[in-house]
């Protein structure tokens, strides 16, 4: 019986015409980016039909991005899937998997690309998207239940994290991206002295009075956790 990280990682799978696209596409994107021009070449390398190919990638070379980010989640869950990281801290095992995201990737110049793609204003809700869709896979791999208004912040923090983390690998040409990993430690280790004094705060006894009401608001603030979700991140919901 697959394991439920394992499940989610076989239903990212992308469909064999986009496969061979993409796959023909990481050879021009280093020169013509994500394009209209590296989406034309791989329909003319790979022959495939073009209307084939529209039906596979509607938006063209944006679809190719998206599904070449959506490879590396799935590579990332796999690895978690094999990898025995039961000794490891909560913080640690974060880390881990942002660092099986980076190792994901097969092409870093197809990702500052990407960077740059989804740079671009009409693209920025699909960056956002796919950053949030990594977070979320991370904390569900890890077992997070939260339906609350932590279910949010979870995949807020974490997606600041991962896109600094991102930037900082982009420009970093020390061996075997040791310095990205310390600057990754660093980042995760400032949310957790940072989750340590939200947890004072929210104990405080002259405090906790003020919060009544923001927490009372943010209690109708649920996680989608029982659709598709493709409406990511949330819903809000009706008082009751």
């Amino acid at each position: 019986m697959l394991s439920s990280v394992a499940r989610r990682a076989k239903g990212l799978r992308m469909s064999n015409v986009k496969q061979q696209l993409l796959d023909a596409a990481l050879i021009h994107v280093a020169f013509d980016g994500w394009s209209d021009a590296t989406y034309h070449a791989a329909v003319k390398d790979t022959e495939i039909d073009a209307d084939a190919a529209r039906l596979a990638c509607p938006r063209g070379a944006v679809d190719l991005a998206i599904a070449y980010h959506t490879l590396g989640d799935e590579a990332m869950l796999e690895r978690y899937a094999r990898e025995d990281l039961s000794d490891l801290r909560y913080s640690e095992k974060i880390t881990a998997l942002v660092r099986f995201r980076l190792e994901a990737v097969t092409d870093k110049e197809a990702v500052r690309r990407g960077t740059t793609l989804f740079a671009l204003p009409h693209q920025a809700a699909d960056g956002a998207k796919l950053i949030w869709g990594t977070c979320d896979a991370i904390w569900a791999a890890l077992g997070d239940t939260s339906t609350d208004s932590n279910w949010y912040t979870k995949r807020a923090t974490l997606s600041a994290v991962y896109s600094s983390t991102v930037l900082f690998w982009l420009g970093d040409f020390s061996k075997d991206h040791a310095d990205t990993w310390a600057f990754l430690e660093r980042r995760i280790d400032d949310v957790m002295r940072f989750e340590k004094v939200k947890a004072q705060v929210n104990a405080s006894p002259v405090l906790k009075p003020l919060l009544a009401g923001p927490k009372w608001a943010l209690s109708f603030l649920k996680a989608s956790s029982s659709e598709p979700r493709d409406d990511l991140p949330g819903r809000w919901s009706k008082p009751t």
